[in-house]
Formats: structure tokens, C-alpha cells, sequence
């Protein structure tokens, strides 16, 4: 098979390694891509926003047997539902089924009508009506703008000052843009032992019909060690979550993976793809924080390189709704992902430096914001490059990772020191 995945970031990349794996899978294209994608990959220099061009595209290569639509933007707008329109198998959810991650507000709403465990919210586009409400509750509390925002739309308002601040920069200076037109308010949760609390990243394979969690994994959304800064698109990543067990999982599978597919097939909204579920350990259980309506970045950089099951089988398997006959396996150990990212990020930050590359060991460099000029690997991009290792266990794939990094530099070159050590007991 000829496969073309659309994206051009790191899970792109790190989608593309795992299938040039696949026995199944001849030859791959990716849409635009990157340096790294280049390198195992045709890179289509075609604007994937734009429905009209990929379809045009796709009809005059029917040589490409199969699309993987990744990102949230080309999800939202239903790239999907139009190259199914001209006949093109894909793995990703309809445009009615990605609204889940699209519009927190659809999400949360859907979570109060079916009772799937979250925070108590409320969702504004009136600015002053916004406003009302947070004086109420006062803080902390914590602000989402409804649209997509590259994963950066979300303030945590320590202070009711913070949290006014926050509401203006949102609704009235659109600081993320029609994003903010509408907003959700939500309770500030907290966790066990930490605040805001343990979350964990859990990525689902789903037809409709079958749910599959993946392994576990947990983001550092947060610039700078110690989770301060602003929030990013994320920073690093390990897997396995040091919390998770068999019974959390199930107990997750019943109050909030299972409820929430059905939810979604009672609305009219199947959803069949890679369904995300941001979660919180809370005194009263898992909450959802979040859905994404995709694989999670940098999430899938450490759970698809622990994949055993062939990845291909699976995204097929999705595409015609027997996912149940598929057995998904994976290895034992753990996995860990650096964040490579441009000083500045993720405010501004220069592009063009060049980026120099030594002996990295056993770690594998996944490809985000990186391009080749006059013959040189140059940024691209705030997330550059993801440095990604395994290991027995964290400590030892954190050891490879963090050993790799010192192998990689260029001009301003930033990342967190303290990935992976977050949840450990004690």
C-alpha cells in the first residue's frame, strides 16, 4: 500500500516511523512534512487546509491507497468527510465527530447530558456575562477559549485578578483570535496529593463500536522546569504513567471512555479515529480535562515506538469498523520524549538556525519545526526536534534521552530538564 499522512510536526513524523514498519506498507508520503519526514517519506508541498487542492491532489495520484488525516485544523474543516467524498479510504474522525475537540463547549455539554465525570462549567460569549460568573466563583479557576489554539487556549487563573486579566485577553483582545469568541469557565480541580492534580494522557483507537486504550503517557504542557511559564503544545512526554493500573483502566473504560463513544454514536457524531482523553486523578475519581480528536503531540512520540501490533492493520481496521478483531500489543519498558524547542517559544523566536547533530546513541530524533536550506538542517518552527528514547524503565529511557540532548545544539536552543520525573511516589 501507498499511504500519505497530512501534517507536518513531530506526531507526523513519529506516525511515519511507525509505519514504514508495516510489512503492508510500500511506499509513504506526507503532507507538507518536514526534514525529518523527508527522510523516509515523500514530502507533498501541498496546503492541507485546502480542501480543494488535496482533493485535486488525491485525483491525480491514485496511486495513494490511503490518507491519515493528524492535525485538529484539517479535522475541524472535515478534510476527512471530502476525500471519502471522492472515493478515498482514511483513518481520522467525520468533521461532526472531531466538534468534540473543536469546540470545548460541544465537549463539555455532552459530558453534563451523558454524566461523564469533569469539572463543573459554564460557557460565555458574552463578555460581560463572563465576567459576572467569574466574580462569583472567584479563584482559581481556570479559562478555555471554545476553538482550537495550537493546545495553548487554556488559562489557569490562580487569582480572581489573573482570571479578569485572563477573560479580557481572551474575549476582548482575541488573543486566540475566533477561538475566543466563545469561552468556557471552568472549576479549578484538584488532584490527590498535587494541584492542580495527576493527569494522564490516554489515546484511544475507536470504530464506533470497539474502544482499545493505548498505553499511557504524561504531557509537560508548561514552558519551563517545575511546570511554570506559559503553556505550550507541550514540552516532553514519558510513558508509562507511573499511576495508571489495570483496575484505574478499567474503572476508566466503564465511567469514561465507553460512555463517551456511545454519547457521541447517540448524538449522530460517530467517532472513528484516535480519541484523546486528557485526564485527572481527583479525590472523587478520573475527570476528563480535555478531548482531542487525535493522536496527542508529543504524546504519540512516546507511545507509538512501544507499538508492536502493526500499525496499518489497525488504521484499516478503524476504517472498516472491525477493530475488535484486531489483538494491539506492546512492548514492555518505557519511553520518554524531550522537547527540543527555539528560545522564545512560545511567544516569538527566530527560525533559520542552523542545527548541528552528533552521536545520539539509541534515541531517535523525531522531526518537528525543521526544514533544509543550501544543504543544512535548519528550525523551522517553536518545537524543533523531539529527542525520544527507551529504556527498562523511565530512569533509564530518561538517562538515553537527556544523554542525546547534549548531542544536539543550535542558537538558543531551549528544553526542560525535568522530564519524566513527575508522579513518583514520595
Amino acid at each position: 500500500m501507498n499511504v500519505l499522512v497530512i501534517g507536518n510536526g513531530g506526531r507526523e513524523h513519529a506516525i511515519l516511523l511507525a509505519l514504514s514498519k508495516s510489512k503492508r506498507v510500500e511506499k509513504l508520503y506526507c503532507m507538507k512534512g518536514n526534514a525529518g519526514t523527508a527522510e523516509i517519506a515523500e514530502n507533498v508541498d501541498v496546503d492541507y487546509m485546502n480542501a480543494e487542492a488535496v482533493k485535486a491532489y488525491a485525483l491525480a495520484h491514485p496511486e495513494i491507497d490511503y490518507y491519515v488525516v493528524t492535525p485538529d485544523d484539517p479535522l475541524a474543516i472535515g478534510l476527512v468527510d471530502e476525500l471519502e467524498s471522492i472515493g478515498k479510504r482514511c483513518f481520522g474522525p467525520h468533521k461532526k465527530a472531531a466538534v468534540i475537540e473543536s469546540s470545548k463547549a460541544f465537549a463539555k455539554e455532552l459530558m453534563k447530558k451523558y454524566k461523564i465525570p469533569t469539572a463543573e462549567s459554564q460557557s460565555f460569549e458574552n463578555y460581560g456575562d463572563a465576567l459576572e460568573y467569574v466574580r462569583k466563583k472567584g479563584a482559581p479557576i481556570v479559562l478555555k477559549a471554545d476553538g482550537l489554539a495550537l493546545g495553548k487556549g487554556v488559562l489557569v487563573c490562580e487569582t480572581l485578578q489573573q482570571a479578569e486579566e485572563g477573560l479580557k485577553e481572551i474575549m476582548l483582545d482575541k488573543a486566540f483570535g475566533s477561538a475566543g469568541n466563545k469561552i468556557v469557565v471552568e472549576e479549578y480541580m484538584r488532584g490527590l496529593k498535587y494541584n492542580p492534580g495527576e493527569e494522564v494522557s490516554v489515546l484511544a483507537f475507536t470504530d464506533g463500536k470497539t474502544i482499545v486504550p493505548m498505553i499511557t503517557s504524561c504531557d509537560h504542557k508548561r514552558a519551563y522546569d517545575g511546570d511554570k511559564g506559559l503553556n505550550t503544545g507541550g514540552m516532553g512526554t514519558f510513558s508509562p504513567c507511573p499511576f495508571w493500573t489495570e483496575k484505574l483502566e478499567k474503572q476508566v473504560l466503564k465511567t469514561i471512555m465507553i460512555p463517551t463513544m456511545q454519547a457521541m454514536n447517540a448524538e449522530g457524531r460517530k467517532f472513528k479515529g484516535c480519541l484523546y482523553f486528557g485526564l485527572m486523578r481527583t479525590d472523587s475519581g478520573m475527570k476528563v480535562v480535555e478531548y482531542n480528536s487525535r493522536f496527542g503531540d508529543p504524546e504519540t512520540q512516546v507511545v507509538l515506538p512501544m507499538l508492536k501490533t502493526d500499525l496499518m492493520d489497525i488504521f484499516e481496521a478503524v476504517t472498516e469498523e472491525r477493530l475488535s478483531d484486531v489483538k494491539i500489543e506492546w512492548e514492555n519498558g518505557a519511553c520518554v520524549c524531550v522537547v527540543l524547542a527555539s528560545g522564545g517559544y512560545p511567544i516569538s523566536y527566530a527560525k533559520g538556525k542552523e542545527i548541528t547533530v552528533g552521536d545520539v546513541g539509541d534515541a531517535v530524533l523525531v522531526h518537528a519545526g525543521t526544514a533544509v536550506k543550501s544543504g543544512k538542517l535548519v528550525t523551522s518552527g517553536g518545537r524543533v526536534l523531539g529527542v525520544v528514547a527507551k529504556g527498562k524503565d523511565i530512569e533509564e529511557a530518561r538517562k538515553k534521552a537527556y544523554a542525546a540532548v547534549e548531542n544536539v545544539s543550535w542558537e538558543n536552543m531551549h528544553y526542560r530538564k525535568d522530564i519524566g520525573i513527575k508522579y513518583r511516589e514520595g
